[in-house]
């Protein structure tokens, strides 16, 4: 997809308004990995119930795949540092109905700067994929499966033959600042009380 800036509107709509705050969202949601369930031992009561039947071998199982705990602290790190330089969650709380759209691409201007500044000075991205979006490409047997994601009629076995629909972003580097010990991360913001 080639993106032309002079076509550009000159104020932000509605739509592109939540689909810039949702990718925010998502950004945060990647940093915090999914958490394991603790496991208790079998009673001897429960031996007792029935266990769910053996997939037969017309459908094998996945593989399990060991689940590591992740600590919410870089996410919780990630939305202060979105909120002190783009006011991110004041701007996603805000009640917007009572805004004019003109009014919310000014603020969506200092939020999308702010969280631009953000990820700039903590994060070193790439694109995972080179070509422009919007081109055919060719993805050969035993490409990297977290890079690429298939969409569509996904039928059959590699080589798959698509359209480029996002270069995918991965990050290089993250050099988030370090928490003092006993940093309570919950506080994002802290109330301010002028004096």
């Amino acid at each position: 997809m080639n993106i032309d800036f002079s076509s550009m509107p000159s104020s932000l709509d509605m739509l592109h308004l939540i689909l810039a705050l949702a990718t925010a969202l998502l950004f945060v949601m990647l940093l915090k990995k999914p958490t394991t369930q603790k496991l208790t031992p079998i009673t001897e009561d429960e031996s007792k119930t029935p266990v769910a039947p053996v997939p037969s071998p017309e459908q094998p199982s996945a593989p399990q795949v060991p689940l590591k705990a992740a600590s919410p602290d870089a996410a919780l790190q990630l939305l202060t540092l979105l909120q002190q330089d783009a006011r991110f969650i004041d701007f996603v709380k805000e009640d917007l109905s009572d805004y004019s759209d003109a009014d919310i691409g000014a603020a969506a201007r200092v939020v999308h700067e702010g969280s631009k500044k953000t990820l700039d000075t903590y994060f070193t991205l790439e694109a995972i994929r080179s070509e422009d979006e919007e081109t055919r490409i060719s993805l050969p047997a035993g490409f990297n499966a977290s890079e690429i994601r298939l969409t569509g009629n996904v039928v059959g076995e590699a080589p798959f033959n698509g359209t480029l629909i996002h270069k995918g972003w991965k990050i290089n580097e993250a050099k988030l600042p370090k928490i003092s010990e006993g940093h309570d991360s919950t506080i994002v913001a802290p109330a301010e009380v002028e004096l």
